[in-house]
């Protein structure tokens, strides 16, 4: 192969990576052409879904993982009552299926909020991969640890008494999530639902409302069904970043 193919090769590649939202695990920095074929042929498997679709069940091994090349997933479990709880919600670009590297089996459903359609990366291929990729495996470890830093903020939520920062918070941490993903953060349409909202912040759906309300009202964000639009930056990352005592006085 020529430099000159090299070089084509690596742009295509690249640019592939680039449009499905892969280069959180598949472009580490420095990886060089040849490296980036190996990748590319791992996660040429991709998968349509509907909404309502699952990724996979509860108990179900872990076989592989998956990237949401378009749409968004929510992730649930069985709470002590035998209800559903929504744990976790996964945008475009994120890896799903995380759950499971431990024990290797999953302990939560995957369901699409919307059509989607994901990148299948077989487990035994990425690890072999892995092996032959210097970068990937640190790659991996990172993305790991930041879905452990999602599981720290979703129970530092649900661990505020207030509702109102908890609805703040997910708004923040949400707009936050897509600018890492190099995705708009201050104008977007939310995937889910005022009722998944509440389900995974522990919350009732008139709460979540009233909350959404109370941010437009206080001119930190606009609403309109799904669209939201942050219109104060600063003040919700000063809010959001505020230490507890600070916000449960109001300030």
């Amino acid at each position: 192969m020529s430099a000159e193919t090299t070089v084509l090769d690596l742009a295509r590649l690249r640019k592939s990576c680039g449009q499905c939202s892969l280069q959180q695990l598949c472009l580490p920095a420095g990886i060089s052409g040849e490296e980036l074929e190996r990748l590319d042929e791992l996660v040429k498997k991709r998968r349509p879904l509907e909404r309502g679709d699952r990724l996979f069940r509860s108990g179900s091994a872990l076989s592989a993982l998956f990237v949401a090349r378009t749409g968004s997933f929510k992730t649930v479990a069985m709470n002590e009552d035998g209800d559903e709880q929504i744990i976790g919600f996964h945008l475009p670009g994120e890896l799903i299926g995380l759950d499971a590297l431990g024990s290797g089996s999953h302990r939560c459903e995957a369901e699409a909020l919307e059509g989607a359609e994901v990148c299948e990366i077989p487990m035994n291929e990425l690890e072999r991969v892995a092996q032959q990729v210097p970068g990937l495996q640190h790659q991996l470890l990172r993305i790991i640890g930041k879905s452990m830093e999602l599981d720290q903020d979703h129970l530092g939520m649900l661990g505020r008494r207030h509702a109102a920062e908890r609805v703040l918070l997910f708004v923040h941490g949400l707009s936050e999530r897509l600018r890492s993903l190099g995705r708009p953060h201050d104008q977007f349409s939310l995937p889910m639902s005022r009722e998944e909202i509440a389900s995974y912040l522990g919350l009732v759906i008139e709460t979540v409302s009233r909350s959404f309300t109370k941010l437009q009202e206080d001119g930190v964000i606009s609403i309109r069904g799904r669209q939201l639009k942050i219109l104060d930056s600063k003040r919700l990352s000063d809010a959001a970043h505020a230490p507890e005592q600070m916000r449960a006085a109001g300030r």
